[in-house]
């Protein structure tokens, strides 16, 4: 029989929402769930991309700005509190207000005993219809991050992020075991052709199972869920493991908190078996840094 002591062995909390326009009550919502993952073993807790409030981006507003705070701030102050009382790890997306003018959409990573272990600023900005975020974000400075948590050595990369194999090798390359992507995203409520929304949705995951297995590490992508402004967020929130073999997808249309245990060893066996890193020939990669190879 396993032991689930042993470390190799994580529970991964996932907090699959819908929102409202009241960002305390979005709050309180957020850490009752994470009690609630807390309750069924959970050792690491992932909340889904600006759980605080509604999806903002869906319009240009200057008054959205009001919604910004310092990061650390208020809320990971909270998040420390309920951290160290629980015992888990946090990973809580926010809208940071690094000065006036000034704002990131970024993730804060807690550590089980309270500690604020730092932060990952998003680096890829999407501009869409439904999706203006480079109206309220600046791209991330902080490169890409790992961080060595009680449980397991985690990479934090935010939503838009998820579509770039570039951002999931670094992370892995850094060490991580499990990368975590908070998000949101969803279906526009005027789309009518279920093989359009299905396969939108199938190419999200598709795309980050394949992080798992390019790199042969554990991948966590967390959704929200509801209407919000013309969009049907569709939830979906999924656990792979490092083969890519989904091991557990929440609806896509109601919030769900659940929790996902993965073995870490399975990292080492997937690529001893499957040898995708050693293979690499970093010496031939030099042209991926342009922005197209003109011929």
């Amino acid at each position: 029989m396993k032991n689930l002591q042993d470390p190799k062995f994580v529970r991964i909390g996932l907090v699959q929402t819908v929102s409202s326009d009241d960002p305390d009550r979005n709050a309180a919502i957020a850490e009752e769930q994470i009690r609630q993952a807390a309750k069924q073993g959970a050792h690491i807790v992932c909340l889904q991309e600006l759980f605080r409030s509604l999806y903002f981006c869906g319009t240009e507003n200057h008054r959205y700005f009001r919604l910004a705070e310092s990061v650390p701030g208020p809320a990971t102050d909270r998040m420390r509190d309920l951290a160290a009382e629980l015992g888990v790890v946090i990973i809580a997306s926010l809208f940071e207000e690094r000065a006036p003018g000034l704002y990131h959409n970024t993730a804060a990573v807690i550590d089980a005993d309270g500690a604020y272990l730092g932060k990952y600023r998003k680096n890829h900005i999407p501009d869409d219809p439904g999706f203006y975020e480079k109206f309220y974000f600046t791209p991330g400075d902080t490169g890409y991050r790992v961080f060595e948590t009680k449980y397991a050595r985690i990479g934090v990369l935010v939503c838009w992020d998820q579509w770039y194999p570039e951002a999931a090798r670094i992370t892995a390359l850094m060490g991580a075991d499990i990368l975590f992507y908070p998000t949101a995203i969803g279906w526009d409520t005027a789309e009518t052709s279920i093989e359009i929304n299905r396969e939108q949705y199938e190419a999200w995951q598709t795309i980050q199972r394949s992080h798992a297995i390019a790199n042969g590490v554990h991948v966590v992508a967390v959704n929200r869920t509801g209407i919000e402004a013309g969009t049907q967020f569709w939830g979906g929130s999924f656990v792979a493991n490092p083969f890519g073999t989904v091991l557990y997808q929440a609806p896509h249309d109601v919030s769900e908190t659940h929790v996902a245990e993965v073995d870490l060893d399975l990292n080492r066996k997937y690529r001893e078996v499957w040898p995708f890193l050693r293979d690499r020939r970093i010496d031939t990669y030099q042209p991926i840094v342009n922005r197209f190879i003109d011929q």
